[in-house]
């Protein structure tokens, strides 16, 4: 099991890594660990899903639970089902958008609130290694939360007008969910791609955030004529978006764009952004009357958070959007929604819409392999040490026309650097002097 729990959830290669008896452990420690009654087990379209789903199903009955299987779902779907079901937790069979190798689990206790990476998971690891507890023996039913679903994702569409959507589900789990949710808005017209859920991936990988996945959609896109194009990840909680261009549109952007609408309704409401997220972004909040709050990278952190602050949204550069209204959890479907709602309402082309946002140049992540991050950490720090400094997630150094945030990987000796600028040339520069001064602190270091 070494290796397997990671920051946010558990993830692990099948079957070396995680297997089917790790998986009967595991469920039966979540219900001891919650002290759960009731669980609901979702699962994605990957070959070893099944058994996965069926061992921890095992371990969670034994150890007293009754379990409610909701069979194939995406991982907004599982959330729903545990907060409109009053479950006592939820268990999603999932690698999210890796290889179909590749399997785990993303857990959650009442009202979908994340298994923290700081405390709740290393609980859980423990008790994994622990003997197996035997109760009363649970139950287990068949339960299908899908059209319930549906019809409350459904309910957030606004005055819809005919719209061309060309979606890649990557043969994921929103596959079955959209054409679901596009019959009951007639005004949609569908193109499909790739909807059937096959966990082998025959097409691509289901990662919205690699442009290699997303350039059939593009062109799709162009030839249909389409308002836009939307992919999915693997199970369902992220998406990437295509403008009528057929151009990419950067995932921070997404975020002031669907914050300014909805702050509309809630003005004065906090909005979080992930603190890799352009200048444009928080700029686009504080004019639409809203108070960005800045946040560390990862789900755990941003759904904790937005209960703090109470936030209505929240946005990542990875592609998760998180909902108030749907209990302070990510969902791609939903977020497809609100930008339909956005070109309906305003009447101009996605390109558009984006274009005043789309105005500081960036690098994207770029992702170095080196020997010891903390210690290039301190170097740039030390380099650096004039700019405003910040470690709220790493490091931070911003300057009046450019910034860059540096972050370490939790499970490899990998750094995340991503770095904006006010001109093109201004970050082609400092691109190449962050780097410089990357390379001679680590001279092993080197783009993967």
């Amino acid at each position: 099991m070494a290796g397997i729990f990671r920051a946010y959830d558990i993830r692990g290669r099948y079957p070396d890594e995680l297997n089917e008896a790790t998986a009967q452990r595991i469920g039966n420690a979540f219900v001891a660990l919650l002290a759960a009654e009731r669980v609901v087990v979702g699962r994605d379209m990957r070959l070893s899903s099944v058994p996965l789903a069926r061992a921890f199903i095992e371990g969670a009955v034994e150890a007293g639970a009754d379990v409610a299987d909701i069979g194939m779902a995406s991982t907004p779907l599982l959330n729903y089902a545990v907060i409109a079901g009053g479950f006592d937790g939820g268990a999603m069979v999932t690698a999210s958008h890796l290889p179909g190798e590749m399997n785990g689990f993303k857990l959650a206790r009442e009202n979908a609130i994340p298994l923290s990476g700081d405390r709740d998971l290393p609980l859980l690891e423990t008790r994994v290694g622990e003997e197996p507890v035997a109760r009363a023996a649970g139950t287990c039913r068949r339960v299908d939360m899908c059209d319930a679903y549906i019809g409350r994702v459904a309910g957030f569409v606004r005055a819809p007008k005919p719209l061309t959507v060309v979606v890649d589900a990557g043969n994921g789990m929103a596959g079955p969910e959209v054409p679901r949710l596009f019959s009951r808005v007639p005004a949609w017209r569908l193109v499909a791609m790739y909807l059937e859920p096959d966990g082998r991936f025959p097409h691509h990988h289901a990662n919205p955030l690699d442009p290699e996945t997303t350039r059939e959609l593009q062109d799709r896109v162009v030839a249909e004529g389409a308002d836009m194009g939307v992919a999915f990840d693997g199970d369902g909680d992220r998406c990437g978006f295509i403008d009528e261009r057929g151009e990419r549109v950067r995932e921070d952007l997404v975020t002031g764009l669907i914050a300014a609408f909805l702050l509309e309704e809630n003005p004065g409401a906090a909005v979080l952004y992930d603190l890799r997220s352009s200048r444009a972004v928080v700029e686009a909040i504080a004019r639409a009357g809203g108070r960005g709050v800045r946040s560390r990278v990862g789900h755990a952190f941003i759904k904790a958070l937005m209960r703090e602050e109470d936030a209505i949204f929240a946005g990542e550069l990875s592609g998760h959007y998180y909902y108030r209204d749907m209990g302070f959890v990510d969902n791609g479907l939903l977020t497809m929604v609100y930008i339909a709602n956005l070109i309906a309402a305003s009447g101009r082309p996605l390109s558009e819409l984006v274009r005043p946002l789309d105005r500081y140049p960036s690098t994207g992540e770029i992702n170095l392999r080196v020997s010891d991050p903390s210690a290039v950490l301190a170097v740039l720090a030390a380099r650096y040490r004039d700019a405003d400094l910040d470690r709220l997630d790493g490091l931070t150094a911003t300057y009046p026309a450019w910034w860059f945030n540096i972050r370490r990987s939790h499970t490899e000796p990998v750094v995340r650097l991503n770095l904006e600028a006010d001109t093109g040339s201004l970050l082609d520069e400092k691109k190449r002097e962050v780097l410089s001064v990357i390379r001679d602190a680590d001279p092993a270091a080197r783009e993967v």
